[in-house]
């Protein structure tokens, strides 16, 4: 066997946490930049700076519901058989600047949001009182007392002045978005989404859009389409670079010319050990940094990754369920710390095995999976089939199942670790 023959076979496998450090250490995180964008169009995106509150929230003592606003003093002792009897001075809408004070024995309507006026302490609930007509005066009958305080938010009670209200990674969603426009930011700086190359190999591929039959031998391409649904998720945009035949020459333009453009490249196929694996050849002959060729776990144990310039190549198995894998365990979490998000990808929780049997083998094994809540219980279950080469098993994945190495492996009923896919999809 030649020194290539040696090289290919005689891989140092490294664990999946340290693939992972390798990633994160050669990868800044936020690498790709920032931009602003409207408050809108923010929306799944990540931001790149801290929000801090620039003015107390609420700026005025507001009023939590429908009701009056009165002095708590007022209502001391009151009862259904002897309520608080208040002369109702004004009404407060919305938006409103109260026109006087409370005084003792007085009471003012008011509105959900309006301002509290002063020498008022609550407000005391509409479907609490009575109103009363007197000689043309109206009046409020309040027969509960009221601590002082009730119903009304104070001056910055929810956000002083300086206070960090979002941090920076933070996704943009409904309640973010809330929060940026509470504090005037109509323009937001974001993360600019790492634009990811998909480069497939294989003599094999055909356009997803190729008539059936297809040739004995012949497969449309999957893996592409796969991955650049994942780059969405994970808040990349991909570009498809289309499928190259197994020639060293093809694959390495390929690939060079997408790492001149994208700020990340995953290929799929060619890292295996068989005579047409060209991406096992080009990360030994390229002037990046290897930083693994092996990863100790089952599907998948030849992805592979390196660096050039800043910018990440990730090698995945052409067998779509080891491509997912590679891309869960591997690709998202760096594409989410490019992002300015530390977070992990998924969170590991622990569950039963709600069906299935797994042996234990060398390697730590991932088994596609979704998880449900049973009695209280969280229980996880396999998608179907766990062969690298099975795609019909991948729909509704949303948790990788850990075996680990060794032992008598699991079965239905025993406790299990699990990676819980934290879901972002926002495309």
């Amino acid at each position: 066997m030649g020194a290539e023959g040696t090289a290919k076979f005689g891989r140092t496998g490294v664990t999946v946490e340290e693939a992972q450090r390798r990633i994160a250490e050669r990868i800044g995180i936020g690498c790709t930049g920032t931009e602003r964008v409207g408050l809108l169009e923010a929306f799944g995106r990540r931001l790149a700076e801290p929000i801090f509150a620039d003015a107390p929230l609420p700026h005025f003592r507001r009023s939590g519901l429908d009701g009056y606003a009165v002095r708590a003093a007022d209502t001391a002792g009151a009862t259904p058989q002897s309520p608080a009897r208040l002369r109702v001075t004004e009404t407060i809408a919305c938006g409103a600047v109260p026109a006087a004070d409370v005084a003792p024995g007085t009471a003012a309507r008011i509105m959900t949001g309006a301002a509290v006026p002063e020498g008022a302490d609550a407000v005391v609930m509409l479907e609490m009182t009575e109103a009363e007509d007197r000689d043309g005066v109206r009046f409020v009958l309040v027969g509960k007392p009221m601590e002082p305080g009730a119903n009304v938010a104070g001056i910055g009670g929810e956000a002083e002045t300086g206070r960090l209200v979002l941090e920076a990674g933070s996704v943009v969603s409904a309640g973010e978005t809330a929060v940026l426009a509470a504090f005037g930011h109509s323009v937001v700086t974001v993360a600019r989404r790492p634009k990811v190359a998909i480069v497939a190999t294989g003599a094999e591929l055909l356009p997803v859009d190729a008539p059936a039959p297809l040739a004995p031998g012949r497969v449309r391409d999957s893996n592409s389409a796969m991955v650049a649904a994942l780059v969405r998720e994970a808040g990349g945009t991909p570009i498809l670079w289309g499928a190259v035949d197994d020639d060293p020459s093809a694959a390495a333009f390929a690939v060079r010319s997408a790492l001149a453009e994208a700020d990340a490249v995953v290929t799929t196929g060619g890292v295996s050990v068989g005579d047409y694996d060209v991406m096992t050849d080009f990360c030994r002959t390229w002037d990046g940094e290897l930083l693994f060729d092996k990863v100790l776990m089952r599907p998948g144990s030849p992805t592979s990754a390196g660096v050039r310039d800043g910018r990440p190549l990730f090698m995945l198995s052409g067998n779509p369920g080891a491509c997912y894998v590679g891309f869960e365990l591997l690709v998202r979490g760096a594409l989410l710390l490019m992002q300015r998000s530390s977070e992990p990808a998924y969170r590991a929780v622990q569950a039963v095995l709600g069906e299935g049997q797994y042996p234990g083998i060398a390697l730590r094994r991932y088994v596609r999976g979704r998880c449900h809540s049973e009695n209280g219980t969280l229980v996880v279950v396999p998608t179907g089939a766990d062969k690298s080469s099975h795609l019909v098993s991948l729909p509704g994945t949303d948790c990788l199942i850990v075996v680990p190495p060794g032992g008598r492996g699991v079965r239905a009923g025993d406790a299990v670790s699990a990676l819980v896919r934290r879901h972002s999809p926002f495309a």
